[in-house]
């Protein structure tokens, strides 16, 4: 369900909204399908897939959301052929080329005509709100899918305010410390493991960037550039044998998997699929989140300093 993780504080009286009119203010933003000369459309819908279902879902105490943000692009390339078409037949017709402003209101013309025939693309992102931690996980790393999704959460919910969760020591600095470490094995965190995968990049002018995939990570060749000034950006991590994610410098979490045996229960089909794999996400990630915020040294509150800086302890 939730492959990718952004993870937000609640920092507002969201839980004193109750199910029923939390399902209201979804129910007066759902999501509509783009208009015939509209390239950009942005709703609620039923997390079940089920037609007229409910738009929150509540499983195992945890409420689950889904918007979907439909676009249709148009290449540009065909809108300023389009547009000049037009203003070659103006400028045959009145011996007068088209000025600055014209040929804008001639692409925009061009880009309305073309839209009706655009095809549509849609993507749904999941949004998981945890009300006894005081967390919300925006299933996505995308930068354009979170800004719409932060912004459909605080249109929808009103006050809603939102902070993105920090540490007193930045992955950046936990990582770089890890894997400098000559015996990484006594670096690492209780419950955590490092993988075999990460990037290190410099902070110079060059901004060179170097990929380790499917590789030992505790050798001298990793050690070599992170003492040439490259530091990690990505490094792929397991939890307690049950989670495997890819930790990154901004705090967000990649490619989570459930490890081997974490699944064996799971349901294959029907409503209760859908239920057990909530409550396997949420329960999994219910554990791994806190437990990655205690290996960084716990939760910066803000206002109460600033993370450490990379490279730092």
């Amino acid at each position: 369900m939730i492959k990718n993780a952004t993870i937000y504080r609640i920092a507002s009286s969201l839980h004193l909204l109750s199910l029923e009119n939390m399902g209201d203010c979804l129910q007066k933003a759902a999501f509509v399908p783009c208009g015939a000369t509209q390239d950009k459309a942005v709703g609620w819908v039923e997390p079940r897939g089920e037609a007229h279902g409910a738009l929150v879902e509540l499983i195992a105490g945890q409420r689950i959301l889904k918007l979907m943000i439909e676009t249709k692009a148009v290449p540009g390339s065909l809108v300023r052929t389009t547009a000049q078409a037009a203003a070659d037949q103006i400028e045959a017709e009145t011996s007068r080329r088209p000025g600055k402003k014209q040929m804008k209101e001639l692409r925009e013309d061009a880009l309305l005509e073309l839209l009706p025939n655009a095809f549509a693309r849609q993507a749904a992102v999941w949004i998981w709100i945890d009300l006894n931690a005081g967390l919300l996980v925006i299933g996505s790393t995308s930068r354009h899918q979170i800004d719409e999704t932060v912004t459909a959460l605080v249109s929808t919910f009103g006050h809603l305010q939102l902070q993105l969760l920090q540490t007193k020591v930045t992955p950046q600095s936990a990582m770089t410390n890890w894997l400098s470490a000559e015996d990484p094995e006594h670096a690492w965190v209780d419950g955590f493991s490092i993988e075999r995968e990460c990037e290190l990049r410099s902070a110079d002018e060059e901004k060179s960037v170097i990929r380790f995939t499917r590789h030992s990570l505790g050798g001298e060749q990793v050690r070599k550039h992170i003492t040439e000034g490259k530091l990690p950006t990505r490094l792929a991590l397991s939890w307690e044998g049950r989670v495997g994610f890819v930790l990154t410098e901004s705090m967000q979490l990649k490619k989570i998997t459930f490890l081997e045996g974490v699944l064996n229960d799971r349901p294959e089909d029907g409503e209760s699929s859908f239920d057990t794999d909530v409550a396997l996400t949420t329960g999994e990630l219910g554990k791994l989140i806190p437990a990655l915020v205690e290996a960084l040294g716990g939760e910066l509150v803000v206002g109460s300093g600033l993370p450490d800086a990379p490279g730092g302890a």
